[in-house]
């Protein structure tokens, strides 16, 4: 069973105790994915596994929020104690469309940068993982990622506004994990996804779950500041009809196969 668990999801800051887009991918047979690496990021990874039992780290694009942590994860590599562990490189997936930002994953002999193939199947581990360029102000990618073993699928948005094709790539997953930044009204924004948007490429795209991420920390003018959350959750809901919607919160986690 492929598990997907959350260590931040806010979107654009950290907020209180809450960080930034970051999730760790397990594999059945026990295979570490890090999606995206924003802040707070290494705190809670340790709280869930060392750092040093990553196996490989994947970046949708490098603003702040989604990359705001991978300086300090590796130094976390490159100086913790060599008589602890057993030294290893470390790869770290990105796009080299932003050839200053993809020159910033290497650290000889700590993480090595490696480009993925956004035309074709990147296999990382026991995961084969497609991409399509989304709707953003700079370079960023969807993922579909597969688990080979058992054939159960998860697809993370990166950061997106609407476009036609994002429902055929996220056609039948298991789990669909969308930037939900803002609520019903605003459609059609460059940069990302509104619960409207989301619930109708759910639906639209047979999907067995829809779990919410990149949510706002504080809600704009006119949203009840103390549920605004469950706002986004039931706007959701209501344009995803039957498919079951989670909210993303530090640590929840779903075992894919169980959905």
């Amino acid at each position: 069973t492929m598990k997907l668990t959350t260590l931040g999801c806010w979107g654009a800051y950290p907020y209180k105790d809450g960080g930034t887009t970051s999730y760790l991918v397990t594999s059945e047979d026990g295979f570490q994915l890090l999606m995206d690496c924003g802040s707070r990021a290494v705190t809670e990874l340790e709280k869930e596994i060392s750092p040093l039992d990553l196996d490989a780290v994947i970046i949708s694009h490098y603003h702040p929020d989604h990359v705001a942590d991978l300086g300090v994860l590796r130094h976390y590599f490159q100086l913790y104690p060599k008589h602890l562990w057993t030294p290893k490189v470390l790869p770290i997936y990105g796009h080299n469309e932003d050839e200053v930002e993809f020159a910033k994953l290497t650290l000889p002999g700590v993480s090595e940068g490696r480009a993925y193939d956004v035309t074709g199947v990147e296999k990382i581990g026991p995961f084969d993982i497609t991409f399509i360029k989304t709707v953003h102000p700079v370079p960023c990618y969807a993922f579909r990622i597969i688990e080979r073993a058992t054939g159960q699928s998860l697809v993370f948005t990166g950061d997106t506004g609407y476009f036609a094709e994002l429902e055929k790539f996220t056609a039948g997953a298991d789990l669909f994990l969308a930037d939900v930044y803002l609520y019903a009204g605003n459609e059609n924004h460059p940069a990302h996804l509104t619960t409207k948007e989301a619930g109708q490429i759910a639906k639209a795209a047979g999907v067995k779950s829809l779990v919410l991420t990149h949510t706002p920390p504080v809600p704009p003018q006119g949203v009840d500041a103390k549920n605004h959350l469950q706002v986004l959750k039931e706007e959701a809901q209501s344009f995803a009809d039957g498919v079951p919607v989670d909210l993303a919160e530090p640590h929840k986690f779903w075992q894919i196969g169980e959905l």
